[in-house]
């Protein structure tokens, strides 16, 4: 699902207070540690479609040469199933991380400590729909 205009705040029972960099000591990283590299690198460079595209072949290790070639078939495949919203992200709902889709549907995170969290969140940005990232426990 892509968004336009739209904030995701920050899980209710997220832990961080602050946005925090997200790590991992493994060899390929989480799905949730490569978001935070693209948009951290790149705000408002990628749609969700794009990011979705960008993290499965990072993840999956795909060579640069094999995304130029096989673009077209990756998407596809990668597309013929659903994949859930960043809402579910373990960004905003454990690394304190809210995101914010602009008028083209692209994409940027802000730290829950940032003055644009608190402008996206306070209602001072006109016409812009907040929604919260879903709760880590039921």
């Amino acid at each position: 699902m892509s968004y336009t205009d739209t904030f995701i705040r920050v899980a209710v029972d997220c832990p961080a207070e602050t946005g925090v960099v997200p790590v991992s000591a493994r060899p390929h990283p989480p799905v949730h540690v490569i978001q935070y590299e693209l948009l951290s690198g790149a705000p408002y460079a990628y749609t969700h479609e794009e990011l979705l595209y960008e993290v499965h072949v990072r993840h999956k290790g795909i060579s640069e040469q094999e995304r130029a070639e096989c673009r077209k078939e990756i998407w596809t495949a990668l597309f013929s199933k659903s994949h859930p919203c960043l809402r579910a992200s373990m960004l905003p709902k454990k690394y304190g991380w809210g995101i914010h889709y602009n008028s083209e549907g692209k994409i940027a995170i802000y730290g829950k400590e940032s003055p644009e969290y608190d402008h996206y969140t306070s209602g001072s940005a006109d016409g812009v729909k907040l929604l919260n990232a879903m709760r880590n426990k039921k």
